[in-house]
């Protein structure tokens, strides 16, 4: 059986149960390992923001927001999946998931500041370094862009 065949992608709508499942497996993944708290953070703007989740079995396992900065261009963030569902291909599929999505709602461009330990997976996914390295979060960053 296709271990990805249980995986299903979809808007997670803000301040609903799902995006406060979000906003633990973000910390979890993204701020605990470097000795931060997402919660820290003002989170309140990403009302605006389109929230996409991965689910097995109803279960949330991966997440990416998309941030609008332009009518062409989108800004991938806050990508992250359960470190028990890694080697899935969930973070490919959740790229691919918000691609389609850009596209079909007439995006062109997508950037994202992608860690440095992440470059060869966006970079395998089709995106482009675009800036030197810089420091985001206290850790090496790229700015990295893909046209749609």
């Amino acid at each position: 059986m296709n271990p990805q065949s249980n995986i299903d992608f979809r808007i997670i709508k803000f301040e609903s149960e799902s995006y406060f499942e979000e906003l633990q497996l973000r910390d979890r993944v993204l701020r605990k390992p470097l000795g931060m708290s997402l919660f820290d953070e003002n989170l309140d703007l990403e009302i605006n923001d389109c929230h996409i989740g991965a689910f097995s079995n109803n279960c949330l396992v991966g997440v990416l927001i998309l941030t609008k900065l332009s009518n062409s261009e989108m800004k991938m963030r806050q990508v992250a999946v359960d470190d028990g569902k890694r080697g899935l291909s969930i973070g490919s599929q959740l790229v691919a998931f918000s691609e389609d999505y850009c596209k079909k709602s007439n995006y062109s461009r997508i950037v994202l500041n992608a860690r440095a330990t992440a470059l060869e997976f966006y970079k395998r996914l089709g995106y482009t370094i675009i800036s030197d390295v810089f420091f985001e979060i206290g850790i090496p960053h790229y700015k990295l862009e893909k046209i749609l």
